[in-house]
């Protein structure tokens, strides 16, 4: 099971966005940091759009030193090397991609470092057994994520709004953040980029596609 198997969207709205995980289980979890930390210097080779561990997030995180000047001034995001650095006990580290080929490339890579570590990869279902059989990997299982298919569904946000909202697994970006995101997008106070790396930093574990993010944006923007 993994927090990003309810990514809302169309199959056309999902098709670059790959997220693999690395999770190291109870028995291993001892001395699995170095391990941690070699997933994520493997995946960085491969050009990811974000990446980071589930206790400390992704490229661009909260900030303790923010001042009402944030909202008119750029916010850096940290390096690979320093996602990497941040890596200090067990957990799950993830690296986001929105190209199949390097994702196809990361998985060969791990097949021969045999780190011993347990790798999920969340994405369209074909793609992924694809990417997993170029590679040499024979799928152990799949999960299916079924919608919202039960309860007052007419309650819920719109469709762009749950197509950002939920590349978050653990609703840590609120709806009412995300739909004030596209007003300023389509008011040109923001950037599409700007609002995808300010929803980031809200994703405590570093699985936001930020590119995908990026396209839902300018595709609000632009009336589609």
């Amino acid at each position: 099971m993994t927090n990003t198997l309810h990514r809302y969207g169309s199959p056309d709205s999902l098709r670059d966005d790959f997220i693999v995980f690395a999770i190291p289980t109870k028995k291993n979890a001892e001395g699995s940091v170095p391990k941690l930390q070699k997933f994520l210097e493997i995946a960085a080779k491969h050009g990811p759009v974000n990446m980071g561990g589930g206790k400390k997030g992704g490229f661009y995180r909260p900030s303790d030193r923010v001042t009402p000047l944030v909202h008119w001034r750029g916010r850096n995001g940290i390096s690979a090397a320093e996602v990497v650095a941040g890596i200090d006990g067990p957990g799950t580290v993830a690296a986001v991609f929105t190209d199949v080929a390097k994702v196809k490339a990361l998985l060969a890579e791990l097949r021969e470092a045999d780190l011993g570590l347990s790798v999920n990869v969340s994405a369209l279902t074909d793609e992924a057994r694809q990417a997993a059989a170029e590679a040499g990997l024979v799928r152990h299982s799949v999960e299916f994520s079924l919608g919202f298919c039960f309860g007052e569904t007419d309650r819920m946000p719109d469709r762009r709004t749950l197509e950002l909202a939920t590349m978050c697994g653990h609703g840590m970006v609120a709806f009412n953040l995300v739909q004030k995101m596209i007003h300023l997008v389509k008011e040109g106070r923001r950037t599409p980029g700007e609002a995808s790396r300010c929803l980031a930093r809200f994703c405590s574990c570093g699985v936001f596609n930020i590119a995908r993010a990026e396209r839902l944006f300018a595709a609000s923007r632009d009336g589609r």
